[in-house]
Order: structure tokens, then C-alpha cells, then sequence
């Protein structure tokens, strides 16, 4: 067997660190909708497409158990072009680079499910949920 394993109240920190995290910077917090491929994570958008972007509630979301369920994000009510969702980029209150999460539908097994990932330039992007489960592996 090889992988790590972590107790509850180290996973719960970590987690709690991702939402700290966000709540840098006195703006707003936001996650912005990208086509593919993802970059490496941080790394500079190059082909990629932004499809539009959501603010994110202050605080993000609450922590429980090692997992981060985000508050109530409201939708962008006008896409800014077409494509797939692939992945979004979270940005902190300050515009800084915090996390890419994979984008999946409702069946997938990304952290942001989205009804479908395909977005139409000038419609609503929603999604259901985003969660960040700080494992073990």
C-alpha cells in the first residue's frame, strides 16, 4: 500500500488554509470559467479561453472534517465567449492566484459540477457545487 493518510483535524486545517487563502486582499474572490488545456497549476493562460467569471461569498465557504463546501457563488449572467469548461482558476480578494480545480458535469468526479460544461457567449454560467475534499491518498 502506498499513499499518505492524514488525521481529520490536520485535513480540516488544511482546508481551512484554502479558505483563508481566498480571503486575501480586500476585492472580491472569484472563479473564472477557462476552456482547455489546463496549465500547469499557477502557470500563465495561454490558449486558453476565459468563458467568464463568478464572485465567490466572503467568506468562501465552511469547513467540516477535512472537506470545504463553498458558500453560495453567484452566477456570471453574461458569458464572455463559447466553449467547454475545462477548469477555473480561483483568485483571492486581491487578484492573486490561489487554486485550479477541474470542471466536470454532474457525473463527474471534478470539484466544480456544473449542469454541462458547455457555456454560450452572452449566457449564464452556473454551476451546482464546489467542494474540495482534502484527502487521503
Amino acid at each position: 500500500m502506498s499513499g499518505m493518510g492524514f488525521a481529520t483535524a490536520l485535513r480540516t486545517t488544511r482546508a481551512q488554509d484554502i479558505v483563508d487563502a481566498f480571503a486575501v486582499g480586500s476585492g472580491t474572490a472569484v472563479f473564472q470559467f477557462y476552456t482547455g488545456p489546463r496549465p500547469s497549476t499557477g502557470a500563465a493562460v495561454t490558449t486558453q479561453t476565459l468563458l467568464g467569471t463568478c464572485p465567490l461569498s466572503n467568506p468562501v465557504g465552511t469547513v467540516s472534517d477535512g472537506v470545504l463546501n463553498f458558500s453560495a457563488i453567484a452566477d456570471d449572467p453574461l458569458a464572455d465567449a463559447s466553449g467547454d469548461a475545462v477548469w477555473v482558476r480561483g483568485l483571492d480578494r486581491a487578484g492573486g492566484f490561489v487554486a485550479d480545480l477541474d470542471v466536470t458535469d454532474l457525473s463527474g468526479p471534478g470539484p466544480i459540477k456544473m449542469p454541462s460544461i458547455t457555456v454560450t457567449a452572452g449566457g449564464v454560467i452556473h454551476f451546482v457545487s464546489a467542494v474540495i475534499t482534502e484527502g487521503n491518498l
